[in-house]
């Protein structure tokens, strides 16, 4: 699983597209014209919400062209359509029947392109999603004129900056570091002049008289508080949608990756799948990886609790990138190491060796341990013997090695991963003596 980026053509224009994941279900996801899909890797929340949505369909996510990684739009006539650009991407992608997601005004293009190719769209999730913004007659949940000269005015103004982070990211306005990372992250989609130039479009569009032509199952998801599209226009959608299921939720959020992601993931997967996913608490093999800062307590006593508390920071944002990065997710921080979870024993070594050497260019050293075994996950942690097994593994490591049970050996038998024999050793609570190796090498390079 990968985020390599690709390229459809749409008239003499480059559209940036991504194809990620290989189940039997085509899930589009379309954030309309404000997205950078290459650039979105980058934060862990993201990108962990991507692999997880990856894990049960074929995910595939484009910028519009004139926005994000495609290129601008300097021809005289108009600016292909949505549904044009769309297509593009599905034969560029060798899809035939998606199911689409809509954030924003992506949500309105699915709409249409929905009605007018039924045969090409199994389902229909809409998300944060209007209709149409300007209020009309029949329509006072529009906004009024100076509303809008408001809104268009707080992006061009905000663009990049602080306070709309604060308004589109509510649940993360406390993160400092993530506040910097999505300004960066809006600047990247494009300049200030191209967002007014795309809201000003957005604003102008108007799918009210398209939604009685509605034929696909339909799945709309609102956050409850989010201030740029009010729930009422979400409401509205389900009253004029046949058969369409509504479901509120919790919070202000605009992006759908950070607050509330695992009940967001349920819902999808649920809607596509025709069934509940499996429940937390059952039981799965995993390949867990502990890491664990090397005389924390020496470099506590010297650094003093503030420098301390930087370098702990530093330490678990590079073990949150890096898992993510590899397609693992962080169960939890112990202080001063970490434990993650990944379904590949390969994607865990590599994960460990990444986080160890950024972590040692730091002067921050660290041992690993892994292994791979049958344990049960709840809601924040797992439970089970290999956990346990995982631990102690990490407890024989020296400073800056990484060590792997004989389970995850056997495992990557074949792979470019080179081991050495460290022996047969005692785990405490273990029974019986396990035999031990540290990876002297590993090819860490992710494609795309």
């Amino acid at each position: 699983m990968h985020s390599r980026t690709n390229y459809a053509i749409v008239g003499n224009a480059r559209m940036a597209y991504q194809a990620v994941g290989s189940a039997p279900v085509d899930l589009v996801v379309s954030a309309g014209g404000f997205n950078h899909g290459e650039v979105q890797w980058e934060d862990p929340g993201i990108a962990l919400f991507l692999r997880r949505l990856a894990g049960f369909t074929r995910l595939i996510r484009f910028d519009m062209i004139g926005m994000g990684g495609s290129d601008r739009w300097f021809n005289t006539e108009p600016l292909p359509s949505f549904a044009n650009q769309l297509e593009s991407v599905l034969d560029a992608s060798g899809s035939d029947v998606v199911a689409l997601c809509g954030l924003l005004d992506g949500g309105v293009g699915a709409i249409e392109y929905a009605v007018d190719h039924p045969e090409r769209v199994s389902h229909l999730i809409l998300y944060n999603t209007t209709p149409c913004y300007r209020r009309g007659e029949g329509y006072e949940i529009g906004l009024d004129e100076g509303a809008i000269t408001r809104m268009v005015s707080l992006i061009r103004e905000g663009w990049g900056e602080d306070a709309l982070t604060v308004v589109s990211v509510p649940s993360k306005s406390e993160d400092q570091a993530f506040k910097l990372w999505y300004e960066k992250y809006l600047r990247s989609i494009g300049t200030p002049t191209d967002v007014e130039r795309r809201l000003t479009a957005v604003i102008e569009l108007d799918v009210r008289d398209r939604l009685a032509e509605l034929a696909v199952p339909t799945l709309i998801l609102q956050r409850r508080d989010y201030s740029l599209v009010p729930r009422a226009h979400a409401q509205y959608l389900a009253d004029h949608i046949a058969g369409a299921q509504y479901v509120e939720l919790e919070g202000a959020d605009g992006p759908m990756y950070w607050e509330g992601a695992d009940e967001i993931l349920r819902h999808v997967e649920r809607f596509l799948r025709g069934a509940d996913p499996a429940p937390r608490g059952t039981r799965s093999v995993l390949s867990l990886l502990f890491t664990d800062i090397v005389r924390s307590t020496e470099r506590l006593e010297q650094m003093g609790d503030r420098d301390w508390e930087a370098v702990l920071a530093l330490h678990n944002e590079i073990c949150a990138r890096r898992t993510a990065q590899y397609g693992g997710s962080v169960v939890k921080t112990t202080g001063d190491g970490m434990l993650a979870a990944f379904a590949s024993p390969s994607d865990a070594i590599r994960a460990g060796v990444s986080i160890r050497d950024e972590l040692a260019r730091m002067d921050i050293g660290i041992r690993a341990g892994i292994h791979t075994g049958e344990v049960t996950r709840s809601e924040d942690d797992v439970h089970g013997l290999a956990t346990h097994i995982a631990s102690r593994v990490m407890g024989q490591a020296g400073s800056g090695e990484l060590l792997v049970s004989r389970t995850v050996r056997d495992l990557v038998a074949g792979s470019a991963i080179q081991m050495k024999d460290r022996g047969v050793h005692d785990l405490k609570g273990v029974t019986e003596a396990w035999s031990l190796f540290s990876v002297e090498g590993a090819d860490t390079e992710v494609s795309g």
